[in-house]
């Protein structure tokens, strides 16, 4: 959700008019912050209930040796496309396709994909590549309508007069945007929102790449937040024979690690800054 490439941050990028490579950056301390959260409280609970994480099979240093050699194609394409964006040697979108092929190229080669799953796997992308530009036509259908009925500039008002200051306000949009993400889904939410919450951020002087990092990561902290958890639902349909309760209360403790996580970047706003202020300044 954080480590680039995200999904979250080109749509985002896309709707607010920001640096995709900027945003890209931003997100790479912070999604290892939110690693970092998960291993300590993922190592905490199976020391306290061993049960709960056995002891798995051990394995030999040469079948970690190729463990580690069957992922270096995969770390390979990652370096390429994203040092290819940072670089400036092509965009986001030549990046992807960049990308696409080379793993299409290695799938072939390896024999790891055959035509019958390379025809599948196009048919998918081209389903998901237009729902995704649907989502981006209905923003810009939505924000003259936005303009025309001044909502933006009625929510700020109705904002600015509750006196919450810069961080308070911060901390109500982002609440928002959790209840919101518990029943609608993502990219649609960023289209119906931002409209209204981008130009009141901006407003208040809050940076907008690091506004993006934390509504990308309250967006997912919504998805499996009850009483919908659109993902949680996802998990329940690979895993059809684990009961619901079971899955929300697995997923508590890892919420609560993003809500920490969530906290630490609004103190410390430098740890999604540094990166982007520093290689594009």
């Amino acid at each position: 959700i954080l480590i680039p490439p995200s999904t979250g941050f080109v749509i985002y990028a896309i709707l607010t008019e920001q640096s995709i490579g900027r945003l890209f950056l931003a997100g790479v301390f912070p999604g290892i912050l939110l690693l970092l959260l998960f291993v300590l409280m993922v190592t905490a609970i199976c020391q306290l209930r061993p049960s709960l994480g056995p002891a798995g099979p051990k394995t030999t240093m040469d079948e970690k040796v190729r463990a580690i050699g069957g992922a270096l194609p995969i770390i390979g394409i990652i370096l390429l496309t994203i040092g290819g964006i940072y670089g400036g040697f092509f965009s986001p979108v030549e990046a992807a396709a960049v990308g696409a092929g080379i793993v299409i190229l290695i799938g072939f080669v390896t024999g790891t994909l055959s035509l019958r799953q390379f025809w599948a796997a196009s048919r998918d992308a081209i389903v998901t590549s237009a729902t995704v530009m649907l989502i981006l036509i209905a923003a810009h259908l939505i924000n003259p309508f936005l303009a025309l009925s001044h909502i933006p500039t009625t929510v700020g008002n109705a904002i600015d007069a509750l006196g919450l200051g810069v961080t308070g306000t911060l901390v109500l949009i982002l609440a928002i945007y959790l209840v919101l993400g518990c029943f609608l889904e993502g990219f649609a939410m960023l289209v119906l929102t931002l409209p209204i919450f981008f130009p009141i951020v901006t407003g208040l002087g809050i940076d907008p790449i690091w506004f993006g990092v934390l509504v990308v990561l309250t967006l997912e902290m919504g998805l499996i937040s009850p009483p919908v958890g659109i993902n949680v639902f996802i998990v329940k349909s690979v895993a059809p024979k684990v009961p619901l309760g079971d899955i929300f209360r697995g997923v508590l403790p890892f919420w609560v690690m993003m809500v920490l996580c969530v906290a630490i970047l609004i103190a410390y706003p430098q740890i999604a800054l540094f990166l982007p202020n520093t290689m594009f300044n």
